[in-house]
């Protein structure tokens, strides 16, 4: 009896004593690692050296490349060169910390004038801006396109397409939803405020090197007319619009989606959220893959600047917002200060990239900032950095402390001028960003209401010019 259990005590502890992961293959482990956190995978290298040999393989870190930011964007990073240091790569993307800029030529028989609070989209390989307001308060209705190239260093060539289809307008939201241009609401000279929606194609034929069809929508309940609002692209063919300025100049706080599924009928509906931003105008969304969206900054009902940054989730059959802070009330890096008629784009890896936008005093601002919604604390309890104290955590979504919520950018090359209310989107999978007019600063008076001026300028912001740095 004594000699079983003697020998059952000596097979534990050699159970105990092996380790069984050494017994797996390289390519199970190589597996396994494809599937942990970046600083999981660092610890087992840190193991012995043959597993740091495995850790050190370009296979594993080209997988967590293209699993952290996307297979698009990195392939657009690296282009046809075979030989890469994938690990190497990573770390380069990982501590972005400038934004190399330039100013685009613009060419054809005429082009844009100058204007703000318009939209400008990248569709089907096109670039599409359309309306907008001018000196006077005057709107605009018309609409030009570009084709995007994979150099744009030697500019875009606008043709203007049609005027007056849709009819003329600042203020709206326009979002890319598959190949097509959703344009909804906006402000026209006199005041009043739309809640049309119209839907743009790129058309090419044989007598056309391109050109935009716009086609009204027929939808129904359609949200109240505003101005001012924000929507964006919000997974399966759907968009989200949240507040904005209605008919009566007050700052809404509704939000309301509209589904696109091929086979159905387009229809608005509101989403009652147990909580929501406050209301405002002049904010951003930004979808940030899956079913979630980020909103950030605007003006609210008393006419104050926000930095809030706000996500709402869509996951599941209760969609719910839900605030994001910083995981200290004062980080080291900083947070941007308040603002409205910002611009914020998606960029590899779920990343937000935020631009310009005005104070409260309508002074311009030319900063950039990279939000990581990932390493953000939901509100769920008071604190300095909190302004709804009582936001419930969703249970499907795990707690991050945020160091690096927030990122401010260096500048390079020739940096735009600051503005506000300019068009922007994101080309080259979230690795650049096209910034369009805006609002900036008169020469003669600065930061003032009636020193305002309205600009024409493109400018290309390039956020991870690899290739130009010899990685």
């Amino acid at each position: 009896m004594e000699a079983v259990e003697r020998g059952e005590k000596l097979g534990k502890r050699k159970m105990m004593e092996t380790c069984y992961i050494e017994m797996l293959g390289g390519d199970q482990v190589m597996g396994i690692l494809q599937y942990l956190p970046v600083k999981s995978v660092v610890a087992f290298g840190m193991t012995c050296r043959k597993f740091r040999e495995l850790t050190q393989s370009d296979a594993v870190w080209a997988w967590i490349c293209r699993r952290e930011w996307g297979r698009w964007a990195v392939d657009a990073v690296v282009g046809q060169k075979v030989a890469w240091n994938w690990k190497h790569l990573y770390r380069q993307m990982h501590a972005l910390d400038s934004v190399f800029c330039r100013q685009l030529a613009q060419k054809g028989e005429a082009t844009p004038s100058a204007r703000a609070s318009h939209s400008l989209n990248v569709v089907s390989g096109t670039l599409v801006l359309f309306g907008g307001g001018c000196e006077g308060g005057r709107h605009l209705d018309d609409t030009w396109i570009a084709s995007v190239t994979d150099d744009l260093a030697d500019g875009v060539r606008w043709k203007q397409g049609n005027s007056g289809i849709p009819s003329g307008r600042f203020g709206q939201s326009c979002t890319v939803v598959g190949d097509l241009l959703v344009l909804f609401g906006g402000i026209n000279d006199h005041g009043i405020r739309q809640n049309d929606t119209w839907t743009g194609q790129v058309m090419y034929d044989e007598t056309s090197n391109g050109r935009i069809s716009w086609k009204l929508l027929e939808v129904t309940a359609a949200p109240a007319p505003r101005g001012a609002h924000a929507g964006c692209f919000a997974g399966d063919n759907r968009i989200v619009v949240y507040g904005g300025i209605g008919p009566n100049g007050l700052r809404l706080n509704d939000t309301w989606v509209l589904d696109l599924t091929e086979g159905q009928k387009p229809r608005w509906h509101e989403i009652e959220t147990l909580l929501s931003p406050p209301a405002r105008a002049g904010h951003t969304l930004t979808w940030i893959g899956g079913n979630r969206i980020i909103l950030f900054g605007g003006r609210g009902i008393h006419y104050e600047v926000l930095n809030d940054v706000w996500m709402f989730d869509m996951e599941g059959s209760c969609p719910e917002w839900v605030e994001l802070c910083a995981h200290e009330p004062d980080p080291p890096n900083g947070i941007p200060e308040p603002r409205s008629g910002h611009s914020s784009t998606p960029m590899f890896g779920g990343k937000v990239l935020i631009y310009g936008g005005e104070d409260t005093h309508r002074c311009r601002k030319d900063d950039v900032w990279i939000l990581d919604p990932t390493a953000g604390n939901f509100v769920d309890t008071p604190a300095p950095c909190s302004s709804s104290p009582d936001i419930r955590v969703p249970e499907n979504m795990p707690k991050k402390s945020a160091h690096n919520m927030w990122k401010k950018l260096k500048q390079k090359g020739i940096p735009p001028k600051g503005r506000s209310f300019h068009g922007a989107c994101a080309i080259d999978c979230g690795r650049s960003i096209l910034i369009s007019g805006g609002m900036v600063d008169s020469e003669l008076q600065q930061a003032v209401a009636f020193g305002l001026g309205f600009d024409a300028e493109l400018y290309l912001l390039e956020l991870v010019p690899l290739a130009k740095q010899g990685v």
